[in-house]
This record gives C-alpha cells, structure tokens and sequence, in this order.
C-alpha cells in the first residue's frame, strides 16, 4: 500500500486481517524442513508443553483445527448418541455440528441482550426441563474474545449434574486466546477448553488449534483418540528402541494431529501473543474513542479478559435507511476488509431442515445481533493510516444513511 493512497483520492486497502509473520517464523519452519521430520513430533511436543505452561494448564494436545478438537472434547466428555449438548445458536457451524457426528442432540439457548455471551439463564430453563438428563454437556462460545460467564456456567454444571450423569462444562475458546480473568486463562476454566490457530486469529499455525485439560481422564482419551485409537504416536513408534510395528488399536479414533512444520509457527507465534494482544487493544482503544459519539453504532461489549480477536459492531437499524447487509457492502466498496460473525445457524438450512422449531422468533437476540453485526479489521501490525481510513469510512458511510428528522 503506498502512503499516498488517501491524499489522492484512491480508496485505501485494508485487510480485514493479515497474520503478523517474521523471520523466527520463517527460520522455524525451515529448521523443521532440514530435520526431515514434518508430522507430529518433538517440536508438536514442545508447542504443547510452551502451551499449557502459558495458560496453566495441566494437559494440551495440539490438533489440525478447533472443530477436530471440539470432536475430541466432546468424544472425551460422554458426548454420544442418546445424550445432548447445550449450546449457543450464535456461532461457527463446527461447534454444534461436533455434537452431532457424535449421534448427539443440541439444544440451543440464546445470548445475553448486550452480549454476544451465551446466556445462563437460558442454559438453566433447559437443564430444569431435561427431566431424562440426557444433557452431559454445556459448551459456551467466547465470542471475539469476550468471555462468557463461567462462575455461573459451571455452577449450574455443578447443580444439574447426578452420579449417572456428569454434565461437563467445554470452553469453545476459538477466539479467545489469550482471554484471563482473576481464575485463570480462557481453556481451563471449564471441564476442557479448545482453542484455534486459523490464520486469522490471535496467533497461528495456518490451520490448527490445542485442547487443554486439567482432567487426567479427558487426558487419557484425548490422547489415544487423537490418532486413530494408537497406543504409540508417530514420533515414539519411530524413534524409540522399540519396534516401529509394534503397536495397538484400542479404540476407534480419528486423524486430529497438528504436524511439526506447523508448530514451529505456533512455538514462535506463541512468544509473540503478549505483543499482539497490545497492540490489538491500542486499535481497540482508537476505534472505541472515534466511533463512541456515533449513535448509528454499538461499541462491541468489553468484559473481564476480553482478548479482543475481534472488534464487532452492530449498526441501530433505527438510526438508519439501510440495513446492515448495504453498510458492509458499501464498507467493502471502499476496500475495508469486513465479516460477519456470526450468522445464527438458525438461518441454515441443515439446521431448519433438523429442528422444526429451531427459528430466528425463538431466539430474539442472536437474531438481531446476527442481523445488524459487522466484523471490522483488527490486527496487530495495521497502520495508524488504516485505521483511521477505516473510522472515516465507517463514519461516512453512517453519516451518508442516516434517517432525516
């Protein structure tokens, strides 16, 4: 991009994301190249270890992407078929879609008014009328960052649960590293935490994620699951004194591992989080000052540990002749890179076609924060330049629809 972009008049370009990416990254992966080991191996089992020692947790396993790790939690937790999961209708397909390659109903509760948080209240009305306690699992979503309330998630968890039935409590932490709060990291306040590493979020392998435990038992499945039900992984089978062939299958498991020549991109983006998650928030805090005044706008909510992945607004629809889908496109024409997070599932037709009663009617505000949501760019290496293009163009363009008196 040239300085002098906006002086002439040329709309600027500004990426809704880039990944923040230097030479360490770039002599990591080579050094994994060199070794001729690429798939899981003893730099995977360093990211780990670096991992865990990071947010505190007792166990990580790092996997090709947060939905196969989603899988292995929920696996992990008795997720199955005649059991159910509760969950948020305001998030990416895979956290519900989990639950149901595992032959496992999903029950929705909406999110909070001025949240994007999963709403408690609504968790309780279900597990009051889960008189079969078919529910084994609650998995709220940190949505950009933003954590959910866990006290109160994991003592109705606590509440609901019988000795037949333990109901585990799952972070979809996707967004949220490197979320704290006064108990510790986003991914071990509940049961097990599953994180992403997808290129556009906070750090990253490209594609990837990490489960955390404290449960020795979650553990225990997770790591034989992770690998087609192995007793031995890759790296132990063919480094170790004992013969490559000598192995067992004690369970049907999956393919979910993260190899080694990604990890090298975690391992060093990892030593970075506290950087980027600084500078994140002085954007943050620059966007919040510029669009405070706006009355056509809602600043995105900001809780205890917010990691701030991404920077949401919702536009008023009363304040406006537009609605959201004519701003995006309208920010998109003036070369803002935007999204949309999320779009309910409701509005899928999978889910319509699975659960009649499964409408926007029944759940008002992941309906209306869905409707009026707008994703703006937020990444820790744009220009003082990009962002205020960004602020005058969202300005302008709410300046431009709204309503006359």
């Amino acid at each position: 991009m040239k300085e002098d972009s906006a002086r002439s008049g040329a709309p600027m370009t500004v990426p809704f994301f880039r990944a923040s990416l230097g030479e360490d990254e770039k002599k990591a992966v080579c050094d994994v190249i060199d070794s001729h080991w690429l798939t899981t191996g003893s730099v995977t089992q360093g990211f780990e270890d670096d991992f865990k020692a990071y947010i505190g947790a007792k166990h990580a396993f790092a996997v090709n992407s947060n939905t196969s790790g989603m899988l292995l939690a929920m696996d992990a937790c008795g997720v199955r078929a005649g059991k159910a999961v509760i969950t948020t209708p305001y998030t990416f397909v895979s956290t519900a879609a989990c639950a149901v390659h595992l032959g496992a109903d999903v029950r929705f509760a909406d999110i909070e008014a001025d949240s994007y948080s999963i709403d408690p209240e609504k968790i309780e009305a279900i597990l009051k009328d889960d008189t079969e306690h078919k529910v084994c699992a609650i998995v709220p979503v940190h949505i950009a960052g933003n954590l959910c309330d866990m006290k109160k998630i994991r003592a109705l968890a606590q509440k609901y649960s019988t000795p037949e039935n333990r109901i585990y409590v799952i972070e979809d932490a996707a967004h949220s590293f490197p979320s704290k709060t006064a108990d510790g990291y986003a991914g071990v306040l509940g049961d097990a935490g599953v994180f992403s590493f997808y290129v556009t979020k906070t750090m990253t392998t490209g594609e990837g994620g990490m489960v955390t435990t404290n449960d020795d038992a979650i553990a225990r499945r997770i790591a034989v699951m992770r690998l087609h039900g192995m007793d031995r992984s890759a790296w132990d089978r063919y480094t170790s004194p004992r013969a490559s062939w000598e192995y067992d299958i004690v369970a049907c498991g999956y393919k979910c591992n993260l190899p080694d020549i990604l990890s090298a991109l975690g391992r060093e983006q990892l030593k970075r989080a506290g950087d980027f998650f600084t500078r994140r928030k002085a954007v943050v805090r620059t966007y919040n000052a510029a669009f405070g005044g706006c009355d056509f706008l809602r600043l995105p909510p900001d809780g205890e540990g917010n990691a701030w992945h991404l920077y949401l607004i919702r536009i008023v629809p009363e304040k406006l002749d537009c609605d959201r889908d004519t701003f995006a496109r309208e920010l998109q024409a003036a070369g803002i890179g935007i999204s949309l997070h999320f779009i309910a599932l409701f509005h899928f037709t999978y889910w319509k076609n699975r659960y009649p009663d499964f409408t926007a009617r029944n759940f008002p505000y992941a309906a209306e924060h869905s409707a009026n949501t707008i994703s703006l760019p937020l990444w820790p290496d744009m220009s003082g330049e990009m962002v205020d293009y960004v602020i005058s163009t969202v300005t302008r363009i709410g300046e431009k629809h709204r309503k006359k008196d």
